[in-house]
């Protein structure tokens, strides 16, 4: 080997230390943070929230949902953008949520409520009660 390829073979060497230093030092962030308790936002619903609709990418998921007569819906904006939650036939309508917003609606009876976002009505979603 010659001189300036081992040289370069050092410098390769330190390079890939140098990395492994800094992917061990990110980890260790990265842990020390959920230890301290650092908040990693979970976007499902937890358990007995009920019925729940995300709003999230321009998008409501899911797009139908079937739920019994008397069942509470609860849309979140998880989107970086406000949106909201109107019905095609004017049964229900949320005010203009921000992000981490919620908004619910009881569904006294039978039948499909579609609905859509008034701001992006490309946004749209029905509930189906039965």
């Amino acid at each position: 080997m010659t001189n300036s390829e081992n040289e370069r073979n050092v410098d390769r060497r330190r390079f890939l230390q140098r990395m492994a230093w800094m992917g061990t030092a990110a980890l260790w962030t990265l842990a020390t943070g959920v230890v301290k308790g650092t908040h990693i936002e979970d976007t499902t619903p937890a358990l007995g929230d009920g019925p729940h609709v995300v709003v999230d990418n321009f998008k409501f998921a899911p797009a139908t949902i079937a739920v019994p007569i008397g069942a509470t819906v609860t849309w979140t904006n998880r989107d970086d953008v406000p949106h909201n939650v109107v019905s095609t036939d004017k049964k229900f309508a949320s005010p203009v949520l921000d992000t981490d917003e919620k908004f619910s609606y009881t569904f006294p009876a039978a039948g499909t409520f579609k609905y859509y976002c008034s701001i992006h009505p490309r946004m749209t979603g029905q509930v189906v009660v039965g």
